[in-house]
């Protein structure tokens, strides 16, 4: 009985060997009749070594060296205006003068005062020759002409304020004011800004600290004059570090003798720092980032005697950009080339085939376009 179980036991287990053995004959004849996936369209560069200067990007506003909104420093009348919008003025040019009839009257009165007050002082000295009076009367008489005199300074001083004048050379912006006008003491007449040179304000991490010089060139983009690169120098570096942002704040002046930049624009700076070098560049859209790394694919012949290409995934370290560039500081040569856009349909052994009849953007410098 026990013998006839066994023999039972064993022809099951063998039907069972035979049926797996069948089911994995069926499926390997499966997997061998499935299409195989074709190639996948993709665009790809040549890795090419350029030359690049090393810089520092920041963005900047332009100030002026000298800029102020002129304003009323005493109340009055606009008696006069002598200046048009966007004119173009010399120190010490009168630009308004307020009604200063009864400060003028108040100057001749302190001035007659001082007048009489220094007769008196002449003739009480030669009385005082003749011993007629005391020194004390004499010195009295000096401190009421000193007193006098200082008076007179005083209401010429309330009388210049009545007449304002240009504090420097520059251009007039646009004013509203009008003879006849009552001004408050404070209250703005126009803006008065010295345009040429101008200043550049900008602000760097301290880690950059020690790559900055003064006299060290700038090269400046506005987007007011597009296409155009305005050169500068460093003229100014902050001796204090910003405790919030820790940054350090620049300044670099730069011709403008055409007065074509304005205070309030800002541009794109770029410090040049050390001298040039040479790296291998791609378009930044062939990397891929990874928590793992940066990666690339690498197109070869699939075979040495086939010329269908392959996907071959590479891992790379990257370095600083430029622009829409990247460079490439280890895991790729030369020539090699590399697929900059399509990735996202690749691993590696995946036939690939190249249409670069639109390719990612590859510019050092490139401009926004508007559509």
């Amino acid at each position: 009985m026990t013998k006839r179980l066994f023999i039972m036991l064993g022809l099951v287990l063998v039907l069972v060997a035979a049926l797996a053995f069948g089911f994995y004959l069926h499926i390997q004849k499966l997997i061998a009749s499935a299409p195989k996936p074709g190639p996948q369209t993709v665009s790809s560069t040549k890795v090419a070594a350029l030359e690049w200067q090393p810089q520092l990007s920041a963005i900047g506003a332009l100030v002026p060296v000298r800029g102020v909104d002129l304003a009323a420093e005493v109340a009055g009348l606009v008696r006069s205006v002598h200046f048009h919008s966007g004119e173009d003025v010399k120190a010490g040019d009168v630009l308004i003068e307020l009604n200063a009839d009864s400060d003028t009257a108040q100057l001749h009165v302190a001035e007659a005062a001082a007048e009489l007050s220094a007769l008196v002082y002449q003739r009480d000295k030669a009385q005082f020759e003749a011993r007629a009076i005391s020194q004390a009367q004499v010195d009295a008489d000096a401190a009421d002409l000193k007193g006098k005199k200082a008076q007179v300074v005083q209401q010429q001083a309330l009388v210049d304020k009545k007449t304002i004048r240009a504090p420097f050379s520059g251009r007039l912006g646009i004013s509203t004011v009008m003879p006849g006008q009552y001004l408050n003491a404070g209250d703005k007449i126009v803006t008065l800004q010295n345009l040429n040179p101008i200043l550049v304000d900008f602000s760097l991490p301290q880690q950059r600290l020690s790559q900055l010089q003064v006299g060290q060139q700038v090269d400046l983009a506005v987007d007011a004059l597009p296409g155009s690169t305005l050169v500068g120098k460093i003229s100014t570096i902050n001796p204090k570090v910003d405790s919030n942002t820790r940054n350090v704040q620049v300044e670099a002046t730069l011709d403008n003798a055409k007065h074509q930049l304005l205070p309030g624009m800002f541009v794109n700076v770029a410090v040049n720092v050390g001298s040039k070098a040479r790296y291998l560049t791609l378009p930044q859209t062939s990397i891929t980032y990874n928590p793992y790394g940066a990666t690339v694919f690498v197109l070869k012949p699939e075979a040495a005697d086939k010329p269908n290409l392959v996907a071959q995934q590479v891992f790379v370290t990257t370095g600083q950009t430029r622009g829409d560039q990247v460079a490439i500081l280890k895991g790729l040569e030369e020539g090699q080339e590399v697929v900059t856009s399509g990735q996202i349909k690749l691993k590696n052994g995946t036939p690939v085939l190249v249409d670069n009849s639109v390719v990612p953007a590859n510019s050092a410098n490139p401009k926004p376009q508007e559509h």
